[in-house]
């Protein structure tokens, strides 16, 4: 079964075609113990037909123990999205639903390699001195998720302090019970700040800076 429908999948191909650069999709993947990775790499298989700018890399993360490591996977699926270099942009389970949103979100601004974010902000993040993990709990069929992603790839973005996952909550209960994942979007930053919510970007931030403490 397809994921992406022929209508859509010409709205997309118009949408990737001015892409100002590359899109890499680094996959990781089990064969065993994983439900959803044979239909996560389907999509994101589907994704890549519909541009020569998307290039798609899958590892086993059984396997390939050099790259887990590089690029700091702790679960499957995973997806790492990279441009001209790692943004700390990741995905793990499968981005369907609302979340293909995010998938295009992430696309797009790492095939431009910059955010457009406004001064104030960015003088913000450049006050980080911490390093910055912000896990984003979400459900496919959340129409509010994909803002509260959004805005950590934003920041991940911006700053190389940053790192932003986007965690689909179904697909690990075991982070739901040790989070106390209760509704959606919940966001939980360096472990010891967490909000319930898709902020603004300005309060957003403020959680930020509070774990940079």
């Amino acid at each position: 079964m397809k994921f992406i429908q022929e209508n859509d999948a010409e709205i997309l191909k118009r949408q990737f075609a001015e892409y100002s650069g590359e899109v890499k999709f680094i996959y990781f993947k089990k064969d065993n113990d994983c439900e959803t990775c044979g239909v996560a790499q389907e999509l994101l298989e589907e994704v890549k037909e519909l541009s020569d700018k998307i290039k798609l890399t899958i590892y086993d993360y059984d396997k390939d123990e050099e790259q887990v490591k590089k690029y700091a996977i702790d679960k499957v699926p995973a997806l790492v999205i990279e441009g001209e270099k790692d943004y700390g942009i990741r995905f793990y389970g499968v981005p369907s639903g609302y979340e293909f949103n995010s998938l295009l979100n992430a696309m797009y601004n790492v095939s431009k390699g910059e955010i457009g974010l406004p001064g104030i902000i960015r003088e913000d993040l450049d006050k980080i001195q911490k390093d910055i993990h912000v896990q984003v709990f979400v459900t496919p069929t959340c129409p509010h998720c994909p803002g509260a992603v959004k805005t950590a790839q934003n920041f991940a973005m911006y700053s190389g302090r940053i790192k932003a996952d986007m965690v689909e909550v179904s697909e690990f209960p075991e982070l739901a019970r040790k989070y106390q994942v209760m509704s959606v979007p919940k966001v939980v930053i360096n472990e010891n700040i967490d909000f319930v919510g898709a902020l603004g970007e300005r309060e957003y931030l403020e959680k930020i800076l509070e774990a940079n403490a």
